[in-house]
C-alpha cells in the first residue's frame, strides 16, 4: 500500500479523503475550490456575461496553479482545436500539476454539452426546448450517453448540463436552453439527461439554481419576484426529481436573487434545502463569475474576499470559471475559525469527486492525443431521430400537408430559410464560438434546408428568397422578389422566426431576450405580403421561444414549429414535409394567440387565467400546452380508475384506451392531467401529472395505464411544507391540455398529511399492442 492512502483505491473514500484533506496547506486546499480559463478576449467576443472584464490581467496558468487547480475550464470549448488539439493541451496542463505541484492532483476538466459536446467538429443535437416537444425520456438518455461518451473520451470529466429551469417568460432569452413549462416534463427529461450522461463517466451539472428562468420582464439576470410556495411547485421539482431519483453530482447556481437574496449567497438554498432536505452530496459549482457578481452586481458584498466568504458559506464548493474571491478569503476575516471550516467542507465534496472520478488513483495519467470521430454516424442517427421526433404539427386544416413529391415548384421565403447555422442554439459551438471564427464555417457537414428540399423533391423548382432580413428594416426590392417567387409557385414555405446568438447578437439565445412576442423585425408583413398572394402556405417557424401566431391560424393552410431541431433538422423538416417522416412533437410550451398580456403559461390559477369580464387582454393561446398534431389520427375512448377513492397515502390507476383512428402508423403523446378545484391555497387549474409517448399502426388500439401515489397531488401548503389533504382531484385525458377527452372524479380520503420523503414519478404501463416510451428507470 503506498503511503499516500488517498491514492490507494482499496482504501474507503472517505478514509482516503481526510488523509488528504489533513495533508494539504491552507493555500493548496484552497486551490482546489477554483478554476483556470486559459481565455482572453474584447467586449465583442464574449460568451460569458463581463467575460472581458474579469479576464482581463489573468495571471499566467503556471502562477495560478502552483499550489494545485480544481478545474480546467473549456479547453475544448473556447476556441477552435480538434479533438487531438484538446487532449494535448489537457495532457499538458494536467501534467503540469502531476510534476510540478506537492501533492500533484489532477483537475477536473468540464465543457459545456447542452445541444452536444460544444466544440469543433461534434454532432450539434436540438436544443433543449426540442428535447421538450419530443416528450420522449429514452431518447433524451441516449442522446446523453452518446454526448457523454465523446466528452469522457477526449478527457473531460464534468458537463454544465442540462438546463433545470422551467419556461415562464417566453420573451427570456434562454427559453430554448429550457425543456418547456411545465415542472413535470422537465424533471423526467432532465433526469434522463443526467442519468444518460453519468452513465458515461461524465457529471452531470443541473443549473441554473434556481429560478433563472423567473426574472422579472423576461430580462436576464433580472430579480426573481416570488414566493417560496411557488418556488417549491414551479421552479424546485426538476431539481428535486435530478437529485434524488437520477442522482445528480453537480448543481450551479443561478446568477438571479430571490426575494433579495442572490443565490450564490443563499445558504437555505444551496444548503439547507439541496442538502439538508433532498440529501445531496455533490459539488456546488458557480455560474461564470457568480461570485464576483456578489460584490459587483448584487452589492451585498464589498470586496471580493466577503464575496468569497458569502458564497463559501452559503454552500457555494468551486469558483468558476477562475479562481480569484477565494483566493482572498483571509482578507479582513472576521471570523477565521468559521471560513476554515467551511474551506474544509467545500474541499472533501472536491475530493470525494475527484476520488471517484479515478484522478487520485496510484498510477492516473492523462490520456496521449488521439483523433476521435465526435460526429459519427450513431451521433447523427440520434440528432436525426430527435429532430423529426421535434417538430410539432400545428395546423393542418387545409390538408395541404404531405406535400405530393411532384409539387413542381416551391417557394422557400424567410431571412433565414437557407442558413443551417438557424437550425443551431446559442450553445452549440459553431454559434457559440465559430460566429468569431468564419474561416471555419460550421466545423461539421449541415445540409440547408434548400438543399434538403431539392433532395426530397427531386422534380421541384425550389426558389429561395429572403423577404426581409431577420432584425433590419428590409428593402421593397427583397419583399417584392419574394412576393413574386410565391406568386409563380405551387407552394409557398415561409420560413420565420429566429437566428440563436449571445449577448444581443441574435434574437434567441443568452443576453438576448425579446421585447415581445412578435415575430422579430419585419417578418410578420412577410407573412402578410406572403398571404395575400393566394399561394397555398406553409408556415414554418423556425425559433428558440413560441411566438404569438394567432394572426395566421386558419390562413396558413398549414403550420409547423421547430425549436431549432440542430445539425439533422433541415433532413428532418424536408421529411415532414413530403410525408416520409409523420410529424408527431408535441408543445412542451403553449403557443399564445397574441403578444399582450404575457407571460403567461398554462399553470396558472382560475385568477390567472382568460376570464369574461376580468380584463380587456386575452391570454388563450392559439395552440395549447401539449398540442401536436399528425398526418394520422387518434382518439380517446374512456378514462378508468381502479377505484374512486384513495387515501392521502395511498396509489391510483387511471387507465386510457386510445385508438389510431387514421389510415398512417403514427406516434402521439397521451397526456394525463389533475385538477384539485379546493384546496387551501390557489392551484393550477390542470396540471400535468403523466405522459406517456405511444406509436400505433393503422386501427391499432391500446390501453395506457397511470400509476399515481397521492404525493403527485401534493403541493406547499399554508404551512409552507408539502401536503396531501382530502378532497377531490379531477383527473383528465387527451393529447394536450386543450383537448382533454376523458375525466373522472377522485376522492382523496384520510386527514392532511406532510410528505417527507415524496414520490416524485408517475408509472406508465402499457398494452403490448403499442410501443411506449419508457420513464427514466
Amino acid at each position: 500500500m503506498t503511503d499516500e492512502i488517498w491514492r490507494d483505491p482499496r482504501v474507503e473514500v472517505e478514509e482516503r479523503v481526510d488523509a488528504l484533506v489533513a495533508e494539504l496547506t491552507a493555500e493548496e486546499k484552497i486551490a482546489q475550490l477554483g478554476g483556470y480559463w486559459a481565455d482572453q478576449r474584447t467586449s465583442g467576443e464574449i460568451i460569458a456575461p463581463m467575460q472581458d472584464v474579469f479576464s482581463d490581467g489573468r495571471a499566467p496558468f503556471e502562477r495560478v496553479v502552483r499550489n494545485g487547480i480544481g478545474q480546467l475550464t473549456r479547453v475544448f470549448g473556447t476556441a477552435p482545436v480538434s479533438a487531438s488539439e484538446g487532449m494535448g493541451r489537457i495532457r499538458d496542463a494536467q501534467r503540469h500539476l502531476l510534476d510540478t505541484t506537492r501533492i500533484a492532483i489532477p483537475a477536473i476538466v468540464h465543457e459545456e454539452c447542452l445541444t452536444g459536446f460544444t466544440t469543433l467538429g461534434a454532432t450539434v443535437y436540438p436544443t433543449a426546448l426540442a428535447w421538450g416537444a419530443t416528450f420522449d425520456p429514452a431518447l433524451v438518455s441516449e442522446m446523453a450517453r452518446a454526448i457523454g461518451r465523446d466528452m469522457s473520451a477526449v478527457g473531460v470529466h464534468q458537463g454544465l448540463s442540462p438546463v433545470l429551469d422551467v419556461a415562464t417568460d417566453y420573451r427570456w432569452g434562454r427559453v430554448e436552453e429550457t425543456m418547456g413549462e411545465d415542472p413535470y416534463v422537465v424533471s423526467t427529461l432532465a433526469s434522463a439527461y443526467v442519468q444518460g450522461l453519468q452513465d458515461s463517466g461524465v457529471i452531470a451539472t443541473l443549473k441554473h439554481f434556481a429560478g433563472h428562468a423567473t426574472s422579472r420582464g423576461g430580462r436576464n439576470h433580472a430579480p426573481v419576484a416570488m414566493g417560496e410556495r411557488e418556488l417549491r411547485d414551479l421552479v424546485l421539482p426538476p431539481f428535486e426529481m435530478a437529485v434524488r431519483v437520477a442522482g445528480a453530482r453537480s448543481v450551479m447556481n443561478s446568477y438571479t436573487e430571490t426575494d433579495r437574496v442572490p443565490a450564490a449567497a443563499d445558504r437555505w438554498l444551496l444548503t439547507d434545502l439541496l442538502r439538508g432536505e433532498w440529501g445531496f452530496d455533490g459539488t456546488v459549482v458557480s455560474d461564470y463569475w457568480a461570485v464576483a457578481f456578489l460584490k459587483s452586481k448584487h452589492a451585498v458584498a464589498g470586496t471580493m474576499a466577503e464575496a468569497g466568504r458569502l458564497a463559501l458559506h452559503a454552500g457555494l464548493d468551486v469558483e468558476l470559471p477562475d479562481i480569484s474571491a477565494f483566493l482572498a478569503l483571509d482578507e479582513n476575516d472576521p471570523d477565521p475559525d468559521r471560513t476554515a471550516a467551511d474551506i474544509d467542507t467545500a474541499l472533501r465534496r472536491v475530493l470525494r469527486q475527484k476520488i471517484e472520478l479515478g484522478l487520485l488513483d496510484e498510477g492516473w495519467e492523462p490520456a496521449e492525443p488521439a483523433d476521435h470521430d465526435l460526429d459519427s454516424p450513431a451521433n447523427r442517427d440520434i440528432a436525426r431521430r430527435m429532430a423529426e421526433k421535434s417538430v410539432v404539427l400545428l395546423d393542418n386544416s387545409a390538408d395541404l400537408l404531405p406535400l405530393s413529391r411532384g409539387t413542381s415548384r416551391i417557394a422557400l421565403v424567410g431571412p433565414c430559410a437557407d442558413d443551417p447555422s438557424a437550425m443551431m442554439g446559442a450553445y452549440s459551438f459553431p454559434v457559440h464560438v465559430l460566429s468569431r471564427h468564419p474561416e471555419f464555417g460550421l466545423g461539421l457537414d449541415a445540409l440547408s434546408l434548400p438543399d434538403a428540399l431539392r433532395a426530397s423533391f427531386p422534380g421541384s423548382d425550389v426558389v429561395v428568397e429572403r423577404g426581409c432580413p431577420l432584425q433590419a428594416p428590409g428593402t421593397t426590392e427583397d419583399l417584392a422578389r419574394a412576393v413574386d417567387a410565391a406568386t409563380h409557385a405551387d407552394v409557398a414555405v415561409i420560413v420565420v422566426g429566429d437566428h440563436a446568438g449571445m449577448f444581443g447578437k441574435g434574437t434567441s439565445g443568452e443576453g438576448s431576450d425579446a421585447p415581445s412576442l412578435e415575430l422579430p423585425g419585419e417578418q410578420s408583413d412577410l407573412v402578410e405580403a406572403i398571404l395575400a398572394t393566394g399561394t397555398p402556405v406553409v408556415l414554418l417557424v423556425l425559433s428558440g421561444r413560441p411566438y404569438a401566431l394567432g394572426r395566421f391560424a386558419g390562413r396558413a393552410a398549414a403550420m409547423l414549429q421547430a425549436f431549432m431541431p440542430g445539425v439533422e433538422g433541415a433532413g428532418a423538416i424536408a421529411r415532414i414535409l413530403v410525408g416520409e417522416v409523420n410529424p408527431s412533437g408535441h408543445l412542451p410550451v403553449q403557443v399564445p394567440h397574441g403578444a399582450a398580456a404575457l407571460p403567461h403559461t398554462y399553470l396558472a390559477p382560475p385568477l390567472g387565467q382568460d376570464g369574461d369580464r376580468i380584463s380587456n387582454l386575452s391570454i388563450a393561446a392559439a395552440f395549447p400546452f401539449g398540442h401536436g398534431l399528425s398526418y394520422t389520427t387518434f382518439e380517446i375512448h374512456d378514462l378508468v380508475l381502479d377505484s374512486a377513492e384513495m387515501t392521502t397515502d395511498g396509489t391510483v390507476t387511471a387507465s386510457v384506451t386510445v385508438t389510431n383512428t387514421g389510415g398512417l402508423a403514427g406516434e402521439t403523446v397521451v397526456q394525463l392531467y389533475s385538477a384539485d378545484p379546493v384546496a387551501q391555497v390557489t392551484r393550477p387549474v390542470q396540471q400535468l401529472v403523466g405522459y406517456a409517448r405511444i406509436a400505433l399502426g393503422a386501427g391499432q388500439r391500446t390501453q395506457v395505464s397511470f400509476t399515481l401515489h397521492a404525493d403527485r397531488f401534493s403541493f406547499t401548503g399554508l404551512s409552507r411544507r408539502r401536503i396531501v389533504e382530502p378532497g377531490e382531484i379531477v383527473l383528465s385525458a387527451g393529447l394536450s391540455v386543450g383537448a382533454l377527452a376523458r375525466s373522472q372524479t377522485l376522492v382523496m380520503t384520510g386527514a392532511t398529511r406532510e410528505v417527507v420523503d415524496p414520490v416524485l414519478r408517475t408509472e406508465v404501463a402499457c398494452t403490448p399492442t403499442a410501443t411506449a416510451v419508457p420513464t427514466i428507470s
